[in-house]
């Protein structure tokens, strides 16, 4: 298995993914599960990388997406743990992976949560996550036309296993995107 690396995962996800808005989501969850795995005591580095690359594949495979992602990882020689914690982000989506730990978990619930946020952020006037707050969040959250896309049943159910509110989540997620803010292009 490699040890965290995020030069070498960086590179990868830029050989597989070209767009700059699938470059800044993969940065949003990398930044959001960095600051939870920090705050909860767990592997930051770890976390952050499953995150950084968990849609590796979409891009080049929009339509079937997660089915070609377990050989990318392969080739950059991540182990069959990273490619399962991958995999889980799209349990019910497009995978029967489910989600097995809090990172997993975690993953699979602020991958919908950082594409909201990061839409809500847009909409105000700074463009910027440095002063959503969380209440915004969860007005938008209610709004179901609002990002339509996002899967707000998944975050749901990610805060319920998770047992967190969605409060909680939000403002996790915020302060991790906050943290990188720049990079994200917040």
């Amino acid at each position: 298995m490699l040890t965290p690396n995020r030069e070498r995962a960086v590179a990868l996800l830029h050989k597989h993914n070209q767009n700059p808005s699938l470059r800044s989501h993969a940065l949003a969850v990398e930044a959001a599960l960095r600051h939870i795995a920090r705050q909860w005591g767990e592997d930051e580095h770890y976390w952050a990388e499953v995150g950084l690359l968990h849609d590796v594949d979409y891009e080049l495979h929009p339509e079937e997406h997660l089915v070609h992602a377990p050989d990318m990882l392969r080739e950059g020689g991540y182990d069959e743990q990273f490619i399962h914690a991958v995999l889980s982000h799209g349990w019910t989506l497009c995978t029967d992976v489910k989600p097995e730990n809090k990172m997993e978990i975690a993953l699979f619930a602020v991958d919908e949560l950082c594409g909201l946020i990061t839409a809500a952020a847009y909409m105000r006037p700074s463009k910027s996550v440095m002063d959503l707050e969380v209440s915004s969040v969860k007005k938008k959250f209610k709004d179901k036309k609002f990002a339509a896309g996002v899967n707000r049943q998944v975050i749901l159910n990610g805060c319920e296993m998770l047992e967190i509110t969605l409060d909680e989540l939000i403002a996790l997620a915020i302060a991790g995107m906050r943290e990188n803010a720049a990079a994200i292009g917040l």
